[in-house]
């Protein structure tokens, strides 16, 4: 559960409160009716074709031999097809075309809901702040792993990694 401690509509305290079925943190205030619902955030990730190969990048803040697919959070107003591409352009520079959603996967370790997209890209890829390596993995190597994004590259593999 979150870290909260005062409501954030009235300034009360916050205690663990049975409610729907669950404990979670509402607002002691009986007149508030706060309940912090702590649902997951949508996120979006991009499998990303460029020149034959799939793109795999390496966060700065992970270990060295991490690799995953380039991800982030919507922006307020944004549709989650705005958000893959303008984040393939933020972390890559790269310009890019949706060819398919692959899929929606519910990552509960990180309290997120992935909307998983497959693209095509094109352009120089320049590294954004964020990231400190990539991957060009031809598809036939391309492994999924089992957990988070894993399971959109295994979808995708599915489907398109017989191609390679």
């Amino acid at each position: 559960m979150s870290e909260f401690q005062y409501c954030p509509l009235c300034g009360k305290g916050l205690t663990k409160k049975q409610v729907d079925g669950k404990e979670r943190l509402a607002c002691i205030a009986d007149t508030c009716g706060y309940v912090f619902w702590d649902n997951p955030l949508p996120i979006v990730a991009a499998v990303i074709e460029k020149d034959g190969t799939i793109l795999l990048a390496r966060n700065k803040q992970w270990p060295e031999k991490i690799f995953g697919l380039i991800t982030g959070f919507l922006e307020k107003g944004e549709t989650p097809e705005a958000a893959v591409k303008r984040e393939v352009k933020e972390e890559l520079g790269l310009d890019s075309e949706i060819i398919e959603l692959i899929g929606v996967y519910s990552f509960p370790e990180q309290n997120q809901l992935i909307i998983a997209y497959y693209l095509s890209a094109a352009g120089d890829i320049q590294l954004g702040d964020e990231l400190a390596e990539i991957k060009m993995i031809p598809p036939a190597k391309l492994r999924p792993w089992p957990f988070g994004t894993g399971y959109a590259v295994r979808d995708w593999l599915a489907k398109y990694g017989a191609r390679s």
